[in-house]
C-alpha cells in the first residue's frame, strides 16, 4: 500500500484535506496527515518512509529528500515551486510537480482588491484615484496574469502584457496588449502586476531600469515572491520618487524600512494571502492527490516540473 504524506505548516482547510483523504482512501492508499510541525525535524522523519509527498510552502530541502527512502513523487500544491530542492529530487528519480492553474483566480482577485486599496488610500478617508481608464501591465501572462487582466478590463483597464514564452498573437487574442520588452512596459503603464517566478534569471529583476521608467502615480504590485524585486533598487525608487507605491502579499526584507518611512504608499499582508481561499485551497488539495495517484497508476508526468 503507498503512503501519501501531506506535511503542511500551513495547513489546507478542512474541506480540503477531507478531500485528499478520501482520493487516497479511494486508490487505496494510506493516508498521512503533519499539521502545523514546530521544527523541520518533524517533516524530516515523518517523510522517511512515505511514497509520495504533498506540501505548500513547506521547504522539500535536500535533508527532507535524502531522508525519504521511498519517495517517488513530490507535488506542490500550487504554482511555485522554488521552495523544493530539484536538484537533490532529481538525483534520486523523484518526479516533482506543480497544480498550476489550481489557485489562479484566488491570486488574480488579491491583486485586483490591493491595487483598488492603493487606489483609494488604504480607505483612509481622502480622495483617491479611480482604475477606470489607467494602464494595466502584467509582466507574465500565465494562469494568474491572464486572470488578472480579464478582472481589470472589468474595470475599464488598458491591459498590456509581456511574456516573452508566450506569442503575442495569443496574448492579444485574450484581451491584452502584447508589448517587446519589459522597458516598454514599465514605460507605458502606471500599473504592473508582477506574476513571474524566481528563478536564475528573474531573481532581482524587478530593478530600478524598470521601476523608474514608470509613468506618474506609479503602483508595482507583487503576488509573486520577493526574491524577483531588487530590493536596494526598489528602496531608491521610493526615496526618488514620491508618487510610487508597492503593494504585496510577501513582504521584502526591508518591510520596516519601508513602512518607517513610506508607510502611506506601501502595503504587506500579513502572510502570502494569494491562495488564501477555501476554493483554491481545495482545488489545489484535490488536484495534487489526484496527480499523485496519476503518476502511481499510470506513469502520468503532465505537471513534472524537473
Amino acid at each position: 500500500m503507498a503512503k501519501v504524506l501531506v506535511a503542511t505548516v500551513k495547513p489546507f482547510a478542512k474541506a480540503a484535506v477531507d478531500s485528499i483523504r478520501q482520493v487516497c482512501k479511494d486508490a487505496g492508499y494510506e493516508f498521512i496527515l503533519l499539521e502545523k510541525y514546530a521544527d523541520q525535524s518533524e517533516f524530516v522523519k515523518a517523510v522517511e518512509d512515505v511514497d509520495a509527498l504533498i506540501i505548500r510552502s513547506d521547504k522539500a530541502t535536500k535533508e527532507v529528500i535524502d531522508a525519504a527512502k521511498n519517495l517517488k513523487i513530490i507535488v506542490r500544491a500550487g504554482a511555485g515551486y522554488d521552495n523544493i530542492d530539484l536538484e537533490a529530487a532529481t538525483a534520486k528519480n523523484i518526479v516533482v510537480m506543480n497544480t498550476p492553474g489550481q489557485n489562479s483566480n484566488a491570486v488574480a482577485e488579491l491583486a485586483l482588491g490591493m491595487m483598488v486599496y492603493m487606489a483609494r488610500n488604504k480607505f483612509n478617508g481622502t480622495a483617491g484615484s479611480e482604475l477606470k481608464g489607467k494602464k494595466l501591465g502584467i509582466h507574465a501572462f500565465g494562469h494568474v496574469g491572464s486572470l488578472v487582466g480579464e478582472i481589470a478590463k472589468g474595470f475599464g483597464m488598458e491591459v498590456y502584457a509581456f511574456d516573452p514564452f508566450i506569442a503575442k498573437e495569443k496574448i492579444e487574442s485574450m484581451g491584452a496588449k502584447a508589448v517587446d520588452t519589459e522597458e516598454e512596459l514599465y514605460s507605458t503603464c502606471q500599473y504592473i502586476s508582477l506574476h513571474i517566478p524566481a528563478n536564475e534569471h528573474t531573481k532581482k529583476s524587478i530593478n530600478f531600469n524598470l521601476l523608474s521608467r514608470m509613468p506618474e502615480g506609479a503602483t508595482l504590485l507583487n503576488t509573486a515572491r520577493k526574491e524577483v524585486i531588487n530590493e536596494d533598487d526598489l528602496l531608491r525608487v521610493f526615496k526618488e520618487r514620491d508618487d510610487f507605491k508597492y503593494v504585496s502579499d510577501i513582504a521584502p526584507d526591508i518591510k520596516e524600512e519601508l513602512e518607517s518611512n513610506f508607510g502611506e504608499r506601501c502595503f504587506f499582508t500579513p502572510k502570502k494571502m494569494g491562495a488564501q481561499t477555501a476554493e483554491a485551497n481545495i482545488n489545489a488539495g484535490i488536484a495534487a492527490a489526484k496527480q499523485i495517484v496519476g503518476f502511481l497508476e499510470k506513469g502520468d508526468t503532465t505537471f513534472k516540473v524537473n
